[in-house]
């Protein structure tokens, strides 16, 4: 499988494939005034985190961000870093289901649902 690999310096690590990049690009197309996907986690769920994709018309402050084409950019959450370094980001079909999958590393334990992770 090929991926779009980011220098963890700049991107947190995280790995991208082609079927993902695909995604965010008709995403950001059909949205409104979205110009790229930003990528966080925050504390929920029963066992700690869930991710957070937004699509987003600009990157905040703080955000790392890296092309992923001449029209897809994904940013990363500074603040998110720690958690979703290594983790590749895929977009799957699973009988008539579409969605995202991220394959994290960092991740110890996950919720029945597959919701949240929790990294300790």
């Amino acid at each position: 499988m090929s991926v779009q690999t980011f220098d963890p310096a700049q991107a947190g690590g995280v790995d991208v494939t082609p079927a993902a990049i695909e995604h965010f690009r008709t995403q950001i197309r059909k949205a409104q005034d979205a110009r790229a996907v930003r990528l966080s986690v925050k504390k929920s769920g029963c066992t700690g985190y869930m991710y957070v994709v937004d699509l987003v018309p600009a990157a905040r402050p703080d955000d790392l961000h890296v092309q992923l084409g001449d029209d897809v950019e994904l940013l990363v959450a500074r603040d998110s870093l720690a958690i979703v370094n290594g983790t590749q980001i895929d977009y799957v079909t699973e009988g008539v289901n579409r969605q995202l999958r991220f394959l994290n590393p960092n991740a110890k334990d996950q919720c029945g649902c597959g919701e949240s992770f929790n990294v300790n």
